[in-house]
């Protein structure tokens, strides 16, 4: 076995060991490379497997190689992700009796092929770059792939995509992090997107979420939730593995906030933004999870094949530390729910360290409910897919749970089916104002550049002086979008009352610098500052309607807040306002 290789030699040291910013920060700690060595899965090695008294724990096949996400068919069939391989393996088990039939089946290739979900006799298949569908034939092979996406953001550190169909019917798709810890440019990284049904658009339902590989829905309240991967090189026992209760339009702290409101000690907020303000911004994680044990596919138990206190409860698997002594994860966890809620995590199915810790015949990845109510483990390091069943006497649920759609459905509905903010009573005003643009005439076509379907820059615009105003506000809406409608493409708030023009490519983030303290909110794409238009592609020319207010005051509304909450503040504080017109059309379909 080699040995670990302490960071003294890499990075930080203890006892006097620091990190010196330029902000003053001095930490130490004290962290480790340490990866057990991966031996084979003997049968007296598998025999140290341990999970609760009645479950027994067997190989549903093996020899898989780098086998990684699962999906189960509702008839059963089972299919599995290979990363290294690039494919998608079909497994059968036709007799029923707990393990794969014969040699499993290539049914799919594609370079990094990662996650799967299915959904109405479709897989659904997710890489890197690019999101798949294909029909699943009688046979349980699949028709031809489909591209529904294929600009999905660069991958960087995290490139493992994973898909799942909510209650509301929508796919939720999580994009991992480009790194360690860094302010990412493309503010699609490090979230959790959300694709309408008929995938012509997607937005981003909560940020901050370093690599989120594993999530699901609690089947009781609907709600989201997931397992977030902690930051690296923290020490033995930093950063803890969140647990978080994922809502739209919060922020989950990563990079520069993290846990229960710790502060990561090297990263730097853009916009000059305080960490102290970062934090105030950042949701905490529910529950935390010994650091680096690295969870992967989180998945609650819904079926009736175990007793029926786990119904409700979740499982997540820990492929495995590498950045600790002694080796965390390597294991199944148990996330305890009352009322929906979470309350614990403990270790469900354990041994797949073995000599002590200093080996290892499993790294868990995939987990899948199987037709039978047993659950389905992937291990990428030796190829084994395990069957956890449930062969006791305790009592089992009568029927299946299925989560509700209504939590999710108001979540994505919020701030739909209103007027634009011009036509609303919080933006009463007496006085009127002139506003135009250099970069298109009113009423007038506005350039490809300023769509996402090109540069996705933000147009200059100017507007005349109003007395006695404090501050400006800048709302662009389009009325013409559906299902939701309007749709917001730029917040932007406490622009100075000397300030009357705001330059084309505006910075796209939460607190601009030039000008200064001009904070940004939350597009209904979910990212903050200028979102370009994007109408689908044949649709006739959407209207932009660019919306300038005049304040008598400057406005307590946090960075990234987004319409409605604005408007709120803006309440009685309107004297002037006005508008400019811009209209866009998509007649070619841009090439993915």
């Amino acid at each position: 076995m080699k040995r670990p290789i302490s960071m003294a030699v890499l990075s930080l040291v203890a006892a006097g060991a620091w990190a010196q910013q330029g902000d003053g920060t001095n930490v130490g700690a004290q962290v480790h490379i340490f990866k057990p060595d991966k031996v084979a899965p003997t049968p007296q090695r598998m025999a140290g497997i341990k999970a609760p008294a009645g479950f027994a724990v067997t190989p549903f096949a093996t020899g898989l190689k780098n086998v990684r996400i699962l999906a189960v068919a509702p008839n059963g069939n089972v299919y599995a992700s290979r990363r290294d391989q690039g494919d998608v393996l079909l497994l059968r088990d036709a007799n029923g009796d707990g393990r794969a039939d014969g040699q499993p089946e290539i049914v799919a290739s594609r370079a990094g092929a990662h996650g799967l979900a299915i959904r109405d006799n479709k897989l659904y298949l997710v890489t890197v770059k690019e999101l798949f569908v294909a029909d699943i034939q009688p046979d349980g092979r699949l028709g031809a792939l489909k591209m529904l996406a294929g600009d999905l953001p660069d991958a960087g550190q995290h490139a493992n995509r994973t898909i799942a169909f909510g209650p509301d019917g929508m796919l939720y798709l999580s994009v991992g992090s480009t790194c360690n810890d860094c302010n990412e440019t493309n503010q699609e990284n490090a979230t959790i997107l959300r694709f309408n049904q008929d995938f012509s658009n997607r937005n981003i339902v909560a940020s901050g979420l370093r690599n989120t590989i594993g999530f699901d829905w609690q089947p009781r309240t609907g709600e989201l939730w997931g397992f977030d991967h902690g930051i690296d090189f923290l020490g033995d026992d930093e950063q803890p593995e969140e647990l978080n209760k994922i809502e739209t339009g919060k922020q989950y702290g990563w990079p520069h906030v993290y846990a229960g409101g710790a502060i990561y000690p090297q990263s730097t907020p853009v916009g000059e933004i305080k960490k102290e303000d970062w934090k105030a911004h950042s949701t905490p994680m529910v529950l935390g999870y010994t650091a680096h044990a690295a969870p992967m596919q989180f998945l609650f138990y819904t079926g009736t094949g175990f007793p029926a206190e786990y119904q409700g409860d979740a499982f997540a698997t820990m492929r495995g530390s590498w950045n600790r002594k002694t080796a965390s994860g390597y294991e199944i966890v148990r996330v305890r729910f009352q009322d929906g809620q979470a309350k614990s995590i403990e270790p469900f199915v354990t041994g797949f360290l073995t000599d002590g810790g200093r080996t290892h015949i499993a790294r868990p990845v995939g987990l899948a409910l199987a037709k039978d109510g047993a659950l389905l483990m992937a291990d990428d390091a030796n190829g084994t897919i395990y069957r956890i069943a449930y062969t006791g006497n305790a009592q089992r649920a009568a029927t299946a749970l299925k989560a509700p759609a209504g939590p999710m459905r108001e979540q994505a509905g919020k701030g739909s089916g209103v007027p634009i903010a011009f036509a609303r009573p919080q933006t009463q005003a007496q006085g009127k104002l002139a506003v135009n643009s250099s970069s298109f005439p009113a009423n007038g076509a506005m350039p490809a550049k300023y769509s996402e379907y090109a540069d996705g820059v933000a147009p200059a615009l100017s507007w005349s002086a109003v007395p006695n105003a404090e501050s400006y506000v800048v709302i662009m809406e389009d009325p013409d979008a559906k299902p939701v409608t309007p749709v917001v493409h730029w917040l932007a708030w406490n622009i100075p009352a000397a300030v009357t023009r705001l330059p084309e490519g505006l910075q796209e983030q939460p607190r601009l610098t030039e000008p200064d303290g001009v904070l940004q909110g939350r597009t209904t794409h979910g990212s903050t500052g200028w979102r370009g238009p994007q109408p689908p592609v044949g649709d006739p020319p959407h209207h932009y309607h660019f919306q300038v207010y005049a304040l008598d005051r400057m406005l307590d509304v946090p960075w990234g807040a987004d319409r409605d909450t604005l408007l709120q503040a803006m309440q009685g504080h309107v004297l002037a306002k006005g508008e400019l017109v811009g209209t866009y059309a998509q007649k070619q379909k841009p090439q993915k």
